[in-house]
C-alpha cells in the first residue's frame, strides 16, 4: 500500500484500486486529476494494487510503482505509466526501467528492485484485501465504506465519489 501519511486520518481517503497496465484506468486519469482539483489535500488518493491476470506486465508494474514511491514520486510515476499502457504492453519490463529514467528517478535501483522482489509482499496484500473486498475488476474506488465498480463502465463514478466525499467532509465540520 502506497500511504504517504498516516496521520491524516481525518482527511477522507479515496482507495483506487487500479492495475497499471489497463485502458481503463488510464481513462480513469481524468476523474482523479479533477478530484484532485476539486478536494486538493481535503481527499486523500490512495493507489492499490490490483494487477489482473490478462495484463502480463501489470504485477511488475506494481512492484516498480512501489519502487517509485519509496523514492517519492509514486503518483508521477503511477500515471506515467497509465498514460502509455500499450507501450507497456509492447516493451514489457525494461520500459517501467525507461519511465523511471526518463523522471530522473534512481533506474538502476528500480531494475535491481524487479530483480530481486523486494516490493512483492506489498502487491500481493493489496490484491489479497482487493479480492476480499470484492473487488474484481479495475478501476475499482473505495470511499466511506463504498466499493464503486469502474471496470465495467465509469460513467457518473466521479459524479459519485464527489457526493460521498462531500457527505464525508460535511460530517467533519459537527
Amino acid at each position: 500500500m502506497s500511504d504517504s501519511s498516516s496521520d491524516r486520518s481525518a482527511v477522507p481517503v479515496l482507495e483506487v484500486w487500479c492495475d497499471l497496465q489497463c485502458p481503463d484506468c488510464r481513462t480513469a486519469l481524468d476523474d482523479l486529476h479533477a478530484l484532485r482539483a476539486r478536494y486538493g489535500d481535503r481527499l486523500e488518493l490512495r493507489l492499490r494494487h490490483f494487477p489482473l491476470e490478462k495484463n502480463k506486465h501489470a504485477f511488475a508494474a506494481a512492484q516498480a510503482a512501489e519502487e517509485a514511491w519509496e523514492q517519492g514520486r509514486g503518483w508521477p510515476y503511477a500515471e506515467a505509466l497509465l498514460g502509455r499502457v500499450e507501450e507497456l504492453s509492447r516493451k514489457g519490463e525494461p520500459f517501467l526501467v525507461e519511465v523511471a529514467r526518463e523522471l530522473d528517478l534512481d533506474a538502476e535501483e528500480f531494475d535491481t528492485a524487479l530483480v530481486d522482489g523486494r516490493h512483492i509482499l506489498i502487491v500481493d496484500a493489496d490484491q489479497a484485501e482487493g479480492k476480499a473486498i470484492g473487488v474484481t475488476g479495475t478501476p475499482t474506488y473505495v470511499i466511506g465504506g463504498e466499493r464503486l465498480d469502474g471496470g465495467k463502465s465509469q460513467e457518473g463514478l466521479r459524479e459519485r465519489v464527489e457526493e460521498i466525499a462531500d457527505r464525508l467532509l460535511a460530517g467533519q465540520e459537527h
